[in-house]
């Protein structure tokens, strides 16, 4: 379930430093948020879609990654886009 190509460019211009600015890990964290949201809610109407929560639950593990980085390379980053995305940590 990928993102549609307005809401990545939404999100990038938004998080990211420059408008094509996809490998910051602001952004990542960012469109990963995206897809997990979707993917939430997609796995609220239909329970037994086992292989999507797997998905999931992939996705969850690189933000985690990402926001590891994050938090050890520059704090201050990490605690602005903990409290931009509203992720509980």
């Amino acid at each position: 379930m990928a993102l549609k190509p307005e809401a990545t460019s939404a999100i990038v211009a938004q998080y990211g430093s420059t408008p094509t600015d996809t490998g910051s890990p602001e952004t990542q964290v960012a469109l990963l948020s995206k897809r997990i949201e979707e993917i939430t809610t997609h796995l609220q109407t239909n329970p037994h879609d086992h292989h999507n929560r797997r998905g999931l639950l992939l996705l969850v593990g690189r933000r985690r990654r990402i926001l590891q980085y994050l938090a050890k390379t520059d704090i201050n980053r990490y605690r602005a886009i903990i409290e931009k995305l509203a992720i509980r940590r």
